[in-house]
């Protein structure tokens, strides 16, 4: 997967420019979409130290890679996956217990409103995920159940350069696991609430934080995380995605640091 992806990076250097318009490396979504007939790629790698209650698994490495296409004005559709590599070796440079692909995720995403400069009124997406059980989950590497997630966005400038990001989801069979991470409830849905501040600080440099949560109604088994981190554009078009995450809760890891790319052409 490194070598696919440092391919991947120099192939793209070389493409036109065009704007970026990813949310990447924070979790809670914005509202942007694929434009009509062009195309968004992401990817990005992150290393978890997971929590005690894991055990025996000590840590997970996720590839993520995912895949938009502006369908029509507004609307995009895509795909995601993830290579997983769960350990539960006592150092990381022993063999991981588990190497394999995940759960395949069906997306489709509306930009519903378009912010207007003077209005009080943020901008507004909502989207639909379908992830499919394809990934082994005797191994770990899958959930072993088809779930959907509805997801809604607000966003809005507070000024030239500061940008605020809310999202608000469900998942309706209460299935958030990637790996050895997320949460597996039978009690219910599990609700997902997002906030990120990112501001501009160059024409190149990002930076922003960002609180991501997740309620199963399960004693215990909720997650929160706390991010930092940004992008640098190398291109109007080609963006370096990196983070570090802070996890709590059994749902969340430890801590884990993120570095990947965003393109669009």
């Amino acid at each position: 997967m490194p070598r696919i992806a440092l391919w991947l990076l120099l192939l793209y250097l070389a493409m036109p420019a065009s704007p970026v318009w990813a949310q990447a490396p924070f979790q809670t979504d914005d509202v942007e979409v694929a434009p009509k007939r062009h195309w968004h790629f992401e990817f990005n790698n992150e290393y978890d130290w997971l929590q005690a209650s894991a055990d025996p698994n000590l840590r997970q490495n996720t590839s993520n890679f995912k895949v938009s296409y502006g369908l029509i004005d507004h609307l995009e559709v895509g795909f995601d996956n993830q290579l997983l590599a769960i350990s539960n070796a006592p150092s990381p440079f022993l063999p991981n217990s588990v190497f394999g692909y995940g759960d395949i995720d069906l997306s489709v995403k509306w930009h519903v409103r378009k912010e207007k400069k003077g209005s009080p009124w943020p901008a507004l997406g909502a989207s639909l995920n379908l992830e499919l059980p394809t990934g082994d989950e005797q191994k770990q590497l899958g959930s072993g159940v088809t779930d959907y997630y509805l997801n809604t966005m607000a966003q809005k400038s507070i000024t030239e350069k500061n940008t605020v990001r809310l999202n608000a989801g469900i998942y309706f069979a209460g299935n958030t696991v990637t790996g050895a991470e997320g949460l597996r409830t039978t009690q219910g849905h599990v609700y997902t609430f997002g906030i990120s501040v990112v501001r501009d600080f160059t024409s190149k440099l990002d930076l922003g934080i960002e609180t991501y949560a997740a309620v199963s109604g399960s004693f215990g088994r909720d997650q929160l995380q706390l991010s930092a981190g940004g992008n640098y554009k190398l291109k109007k078009n080609l963006s370096i995605d990196f983070a570090l995450i802070k996890g709590f809760y059994e749902a969340s890891p430890t801590w884990g640091p993120l570095i990947g790319f965003s393109v669009d052409f």
